[in-house]
């Protein structure tokens, strides 16, 4: 339900639950602050939870009081040429929804082609201890098998500007490059990607596939670092 909420500029968000309950919710709660409360440090790494339930009255206080620090943390949105739009907190998934080969073309600046891979992953700041530190450690794993030296991931901060991404399990062909697999959105420029696919093309992000934007045949989707942030109250 919570895509369909009317935050009003008044509202403090109290969010009680994991840390991808933050993530999902940060993206549709527009500028308002947000007071993240752990329920159970001994199961929730809670990364983004800076708060116990003892403490959240007083967390709500500083925010009321206009006394609270807060980290504004980059949000991704990808974006339609029909106008649809779709934020991300930690990452976006663009690709088939079944576990066939998306079939695209990837454009960043000057460089095009057309890729079949497993999807693209574009992670942002917080994201990047998220889904896209797994592909750097099978990359790691893979390299230190053949003999090559183990690949550290990309971390970078909450609030950074800049926008990672990275192609899964891309694959060589007449028909298919791999010259585009990874590389780093500055801050202002976007990723373009156009659907080569008939049906079964998605995009979703933070793993929330139910809320999708469909991404197929003609589909044109522009990504860059958002102009909204999220407002995560930490003191």
């Amino acid at each position: 339900l919570v895509p369909t909420f009317q935050f009003q500029k008044e509202d403090v968000v109290v969010t009680l639950g994991q840390d991808g309950l933050v993530a999902n919710t940060a993206k549709y709660a527009g500028g308002q602050p947000i007071v993240a409360i752990n329920p159970e440090p001994s199961r929730f790494d809670g990364i983004l939870l800076p708060f116990l339930p003892d403490q959240a009255r007083v967390a709500v206080g500083c925010v009321i009081e206009a006394k609270a620090h807060f980290r504004q943390v980059t949000l991704a949105a990808a974006t339609l040429d029909d106008g649809q739009r779709l934020l991300a907190f930690n990452d976006l998934f663009i690709g088939a929804r079944s576990h066939v080969s998306a079939q695209y073309r990837i454009s960043y600046e000057t460089r095009s082609e057309k890729q079949s891979s497993s999807g693209v992953l574009i992670s942002t700041g917080a994201g990047s201890t998220g889904w896209i530190s797994s592909v750097f450690n099978m990359a790691s794993g893979v390299a230190s098998f053949c003999g090559g030296t183990q690949i550290a991931g990309i971390r970078m901060p909450w609030e950074d500007r800049r926008l990672m991404y990275v192609v899964r399990e891309p694959f060589l062909s007449r028909h298919s490059q791999v010259g585009m697999v990874a590389g780093m959105l500055e801050s202002g420029q976007e990723l373009v990607l156009e659907s080569l696919m008939p049906s079964g093309g998605a995009i979703f992000s933070d793993g929330m596939e139910a809320d999708y934007l469909q991404f197929n045949s003609g589909a044109i989707a522009r990504i860059r670092a958002d102009e909204q942030r999220a407002h995560l109250v930490i003191s």
